[in-house]
């Protein structure tokens, strides 16, 4: 054999393993003439776009692309093409079904040894579930951080109000309070922030009365759905009744009892919580933190 035809044979041979390698590869892959005009693509483009060579060669690409993007997407090709420099873009490409997917798309030049562009190399990598994580990222740090603001807005509230109205046991009062709150907040949390039941909101406020749900508290409603800032608020009220019930009211001795209902009707959401049986109540002298939270 010939050192030509050896060299022609390895040159083939070489071809033949870059496209085994280029058409396994996970990326839409091309090469395009010193002159940007594609001459090749691997098997995954054509099966993703459904186009042939033919139809697709040269600049004949823009035809898989977006109309409201192939232009931007031109003129970045054009100026890489004038200054030789490495292409990277994102745009989206439609697929043979008509879906539109978007494409992190590289190409690099291939330089003689004068360091003059004889081809360019590029790829097209899907990352349109990439790009829907990172938008779902940000929408969730958009709503923690509006999550935070509001629940310090709460806490600060809390603090005032306890300090202000019972600042002789304030650290016990208000670390029951944020107690209270956290309850209610692991709810929304499990569900998540979807909104909380009722039901269950009103169970985690009356949980260190544990034993006596069932019995002497009896709970009463169909399933309703609060919104989160609706189940935060109706949550520290159904604390402040309670604590008050515990210490004043139908939970202070042995025989009290306390019913819990509920009913929601397009007026909006009645919920009673009635005391029977227990000990004789007195007015309170000035009106506490959980009068202005029911209130």
């Amino acid at each position: 054999m010939s050192a030509r035809k050896a060299a022609e044979a390895a040159l083939q041979a070489s071809e033949q393993r870059f496209r085994g390698l280029a058409d396994n590869i996970d990326q839409l892959a091309w090469i395009a003439d010193h002159q940007w005009e594609i001459t090749w693509y691997n098997q995954r483009w054509h099966d993703f776009t459904g186009t042939t060579l033919d139809e697709v060669r040269g600049w004949g690409w823009q035809a898989v692309h977006h109309p409201d993007h192939v232009d931007r997407v031109v003129t970045s090709v054009r100026r890489s093409h004038a200054s030789g420099e490495p292409w990277e873009d994102t745009f989206p490409l439609r697929r043979h079904d008509g879906e539109y997917r978007w494409f992190l798309s590289r190409a690099q030049p291939v330089r003689d040894a004068n360091g003059d562009v004889t081809s360019w190399f590029g790829t097209n990598t899907d990352v349109t579930d990439q790009l829907a994580r990172e938008a779902q990222v940000r929408l969730l740090m958009r709503e923690v951080n509006h999550r935070s603001k509001n629940m310090l807005a709460v806490v600060h509230a809390v603090a005032r109000q306890t300090l202000a109205i019972s600042p002789e046991d304030f650290v016990a009062r208000f670390d029951q309070r944020i107690l209270a709150l956290a309850a209610a907040h692991d709810l929304l949390v499990d569900s998540d922030w979807r909104g909380v039941d009722l039901g269950a909101l009103i169970r985690s406020q009356l949980a260190h009365f544990g034993d006596m749900i069932g019995a002497r508290i009896v709970l009463s409603g169909p399933p309703v759905r609060l919104t989160s800032a609706a189940g935060q608020m109706i949550g520290m009220a159904m604390h402040e009744l309670a604590t008050n019930a515990g210490k004043y009211g139908a939970l202070r001795d042995t025989q009290g009892r306390v019913g819990i209902g509920w009913q929601a009707s397009a007026d909006g959401l009645a919920i009673e919580w009635i005391e029977r049986d227990g000990p004789p109540v007195e007015a309170p002298a000035r009106a506490g933190f959980g009068s202005r939270v029911i209130g």
